[in-house]
């Protein structure tokens, strides 16, 4: 049974530090009814990942996460359940989990000796027998058993030495210099969420799966990924770029493959695109991989679905004309084609294609389906989602013909939270935007929803740009629609899943075209008549934060806005971000024409800012880092708009990645909200509504 006791003080601890601020009124009007949503339910939430298989198709192994109170993380456990949902176990902490090729034994990624993570082997058996087999100095991943189940593959860094070298003198005894400063020579020397990393290359290993010393495959000062064994066991297929000056290629990597004994490797694919995701066929004949190919830098292309014989030739297309992003490919095991996930306009659904490239839906529907196994019988298993049903592991059949209708749920792990509780509602909606685009978006009504009455209005912006908001289950968008919010959320121009047309509409203008479809998003909503349009709000991270700050610079329609995780200006960005790809965004470098630089950046409008504007950044964010805020907030202050900056603390690109920053983030959003918007009748009434 969970507790709750930890979580209200959480909630408590979050909210006095603002909590002063807040007229009686306010206060009464945070107050959710029993039988909506809370925020302090967070802290309770799970969530289903990656479920497998099992070879035989009759048991699933899935990793459950879920929230640490006392430490204030999620953590991760293996569980197990037979193939129709029953008896439902955990076996063990950990993650990455794979069945081995006869199912009796499974292996995974967990805390070890002497530290750090490490690759266990768990038997299957009544037993349970379990082995720590690696003892690394790095931390494993993507994880890939041996067809005959001898050894298991997997990707970890492997440190360069300096090469610098200086002549310092040796310190007098007992002296405390100054440590060694970082020496950077590389073009991409840091990424978000793991730090600097320019001190080392990822390599595949090959280890015993029994044990042992881990074997290095590949070479050279590249970074590789993957990887995945052919039918017998000879080669490891893996995508890198293993050639003079990779890392100031811009979306390009080529596919290879490795002899495991003797090393030998073999360039599979040519040419500009960005090759990826290699899978032998079950035969070892053909490998199934992703491709994206871009001849413009500053154009978007969607993923594409090739396959070509494992020595790389007859590379030939097999998804056709769709113009959709693709991911997650599974050979069928007999041979005659891959299963895929494709989204699409706010959904994924399931795909089949055959070798010769006559594919088609194998589920359709309004929900976020991520099928990750198809079993020998038909048996598909996945991860499924719709506004009002959280992550659960679910399983069908897969047609001969059309598609499937019916899934069986076989996890409920957020029932108990969600028990007896009232859940806003999702209305899909189409409308018109400038130049006559048609714009996706979605409409979250609260629980109890009056058309008659008017209700604050919060636009929720998405990041990328070149990502797409879905229907699947939102927590946050909930949390918000219990405390009396409407909420609009939209996938303007440069949103995937639309075609490559659609996505390469903000090519060199974003942002711009993308803030007239959100506008347009408004008044769609605005014309319905339940929007009060005096407590109007707008926020959103990352891209969503970008086109936050321009949207207050180039409207006052919004009574307060928050811009998290933004771009500000686009010639300190590109220096300051994780990577230099960024600088392909524009038809030219800004020292030889800044004029688009800054007529994209939203801090050059910072002179027609009247909208309160709170900005928010995590102060490890090395995507967005914080500089960003630093530089609009500044340049707020010296203009006397009301703002305030939050630098977030445990917070690499996103403010809500640890539990209690997300109860802040939620927090502070409508603390900001709140303080701004325009107390009036029409306020009243969402009051009563539970605002």
């Amino acid at each position: 049974m969970r507790s709750t006791t930890l979580g209200r003080a959480t909630i408590a601890a979050v909210a006095i530090t603002f909590a002063s601020s807040l007229s009686a009124q306010q206060r009464m009007a945070a107050a959710t009814p029993q039988n909506h949503i809370t925020l302090e339910q967070y802290l309770d939430w799970e969530d289903v990942q990656n479920p497998q298989l099992s070879p035989d198709a009759t048991q699933i192994l899935f990793t459950r996460r879920w929230v640490d109170k006392m430490n204030d993380k999620w953590e991760s456990s293996i569980w197990l359940m037979n193939a129709d949902g029953s008896h439902a176990r955990s076996l063990t902490q950990g993650s990455d989990v794979h069945w081995s090729p006869d199912g009796k034994r499974i292996a995974y990624v967990a805390k070890g000796e002497p530290s750090g993570q490490q690759v266990f082997v768990r038997w299957m058996d009544a037993e349970g027998a379990t082995t720590q087999i690696s003892h690394l100095n790095d931390a494993p991943s993507s994880l890939a058993w041996s067809p005959d189940g001898k050894s298991l593959a997997f990707t970890m860094n492997v440190p360069v030495r300096d090469s610098w070298r200086i002549p310092m003198p040796t310190p007098p005894k007992g002296a405390k210099w100054t440590e060694a400063p970082k020496v950077v020579t590389r073009l991409n020397y840091r990424s978000d969420r793991v730090g600097y990393t320019d001190d080392s290359y990822r390599h595949i290993f090959v280890i015993p799966a029994d044990g042992g010393t881990a074997r290095q495959i590949t070479n050279g000062d590249w970074n590789h990924s993957g990887p995945a064994f052919s039918a017998d066991g000879k080669w490891i297929a893996f995508s890198s770029l293993r050639e003079p000056n990779a890392e100031s290629a811009f979306r390009k990597s080529q596919i290879y493959a490795a002899n495991v004994e003797t090393r030998e490797i073999r360039q599979l694919t040519h040419g500009t695109a960005t090759n990826g995701n290699p899978s032998y066929s079950p035969d070892g004949k053909v490998i199934a991989y992703i491709s994206a190919d871009s001849t413009d830098h500053s154009a978007w292309a969607e993923s594409k679905l090739w396959m070509m014989n494992a020595d790389g030739s007859n590379a030939h297309l097999v998804s056709g004309n769709l113009d959709r992003p693709i991911s997650g490919v599974t050979w069928a095991a007999d041979n005659s084609g891959v299963y895929f996930n494709v989204e699409s306009e706010g959904s994924k659904n399931l795909y089949f294609t055959s070798s010769a490239g006559q594919f088609h839906p194998v589920t359709s529907g309004k929900q976020v389906l991520t099928v990750t196994s198809v079993g020998k019988n038909g048996l598909g298993v996945g991860i499924r989602s719709t506004p009002t049903k959280p992550n659960d592991v679910v399983s069908f059949m897969v047609p001969k013909t059309g598609t499937a209708s019916t899934f069986s749920q076989l996890t409920a792990v957020n029932d108990d939270v969600l028990s007896g509780k009232q859940l806003a509602q999702t209305e899909e909606i189409w409308y018109t935007s400038k130049d006559g685009l048609k714009i996706q978006g979605w409409i979250v009504k609260p629980a109890g929803f009056d058309p008659s009455k008017k209700y604050p209005l919060i636009l929720d912006i998405h990041g990328g740009p070149q990502s797409m908001y879905n229907v699947a289950f939102s927590f946050a968008r909930q949390d918000h629609a219990a405390n009396g919010y409407v909420i609009l959320y939209t996938n303007p121009r440069g949103s995937t899943g639309y075609g490559e047309k659609f996505t390469n509409e903000i090519k060199n203008a974003y942002p711009g075209k993308d803030f007239d479809d959100l506008m347009a998003g408004v008044d769609t909503v605005v014309g319905r008549g339940y929007v009060d349009t005096k407590n109007m709000f707008v926020y959103g991270c990352s891209g969503g934060g970008v086109l936050t700050s321009w949207t207050v610079g180039h409207t006052t329609r919004f009574a307060a806005a928050a811009a998290l995780c933004p771009v500000i200006d686009w010639i300190s960005f590109v220096g300051e971000t994780d990577g230099a790809s960024w600088y392909e965004n524009f038809e030219k470098p800004f020292w030889e024409d800044p004029s688009e630089y800054l007529k994209r950046s939203p801090i050059m409008y910072v002179g027609n800012v009247k909208t309160p504007t709170l900005l928010m950044t995590g102060v490890l964010d090395l995507r967005t880092p914080i500089p960003q805020i630093e530089e609009f907030y500044r340049a707020l202050k010296m203009r006397g708009v009301p703002t305030a900056m939050i630098r977030m603390n445990n917070e690499y690109h996103g403010t809500s990645s640890t539990p209690s920053n997300f109860l802040r983030t939620q927090l502070y959003l409508r603390s900001w909200f709140d303080k701004y918007g325009t107390k009036g009748a029409s306020a009243v009434t969402t009051t009563q509504q539970g605002r």
